[in-house]
């Protein structure tokens, strides 16, 4: 029975008869190292404020028109040009001011417009579907690109008094030298993207069993839609120089006639401000062509 029992444990020394005595590890060790405290939290600097990301945009893209107009102003100013063939900027600003009150601007500008947009319109819906037809019938280009390669080398300029022989000095001979005149860009243009569509995404369609028609309505077309866009852009900006021209030579109204006017008596603040009112138009012109692009390209991902 005596091995049977258990031998209880030995009792270490500082806890014998209750006592209170830490053991050795709840010592603290002299020789270690304090504790540092923290360090204290750095300051939250003031975040800058930013301008709206739209805002910004525009001051990145309209930085180097506003350079130059200041250039404008300034270098007359500072005698670095001849202020009575270049004058300041403000000098031609408030000189169209007088020509819009007086009503001159606003009946040189609705002249200019309506032939430019009229020979524009009608220069979309003739070139685009003949481009079209161009550039998937390869009978219909067998049969017309000898003429095209005649007259798309042969300057629109050359050809204006052709245009007045012919249809004679009124509006009709004006809007038709801008319908020619861009009819060449929207055309080539279109001929191109339908030629340059991804031969891949045309043999994709065939084999999921589309028809000419419908080949046509779901790949062709789209694909060559910024094609042709860039086309119309051109044919915008050409809309409106050919027809300044044409009104230089034949014409009594327009932006085009109000310049020659104003250059041939000296109405130097007068001339500036029909060019910068054509400038105005183009831009603002450029802007809408490319939203309607965007319209017609929704399909394409950034």
């Amino acid at each position: 029975m005596a091995e049977l029992e258990t031998k209880a444990p030995p009792i270490e020394r500082g806890h014998e008869q209750g006592t209170d005595e830490p053991y050795w590890y709840d010592v603290p060790d002299e020789d270690a190292e304090a504790e540092e405290p923290p360090p204290p939290p750095k300051p939250l600097r003031a975040r800058r404020p930013r301008l709206p990301r739209p805002l910004t945009t525009a001051v990145e893209r309209s930085a180097a028109i506003i350079l130059l107009l200041a250039l404008w102003e300034a270098l007359p100013r500072a005698g670095v040009v001849d202020r009575v063939f270049v004058p300041p900027l403000s000098e031609n600003l408030a000189a169209g001011y007088d020509l819009l009150v007086t009503g001159q601007l606003g009946e040189h500008l609705g002249a200019s417009l309506l032939r430019s947009f009229a020979g524009f319109a009608l220069a979309i819906a003739l070139a685009i579907p003949l481009g079209l037809a161009i550039g998937w019938y390869r009978p219909v280009a067998a049969f017309l690109n000898p003429v095209l390669e005649l007259f798309r080398n042969t300057s629109a300029v050359a050809l204006l008094p052709v245009f007045t022989l012919i249809l004679g000095i009124g509006e009709t001979t004006k809007i038709t030298f801008v319908l020619y005149a861009c009819s060449w860009p929207i055309l080539l243009n279109t001929i191109s993207g339908v030629k340059t569509v991804e031969p891949l995404l045309i043999k994709s369609a065939r084999s999921m069993g589309l028809g000419p028609f419908r080949l046509f309505q779901k790949v062709i077309l789209p694909a060559a839609v910024p094609t042709i866009f860039t086309g119309v852009r051109l044919a915008g900006a050409y809309s409106i120089l050919v027809l300044l021209f044409a009104e230089m030579v034949g014409a009594k109204a327009g932006l085009g006639y109000l310049i020659q006017a104003s250059q041939s008596s000296f109405r130097i603040h007068d001339m500036y401000a029909g060019i910068i009112t054509i400038s105005a138009i183009g831009l603002l012109f450029n802007q809408l062509l490319v939203s309607v692009e965007r319209r017609f390209s929704t399909w394409r991902t950034t």
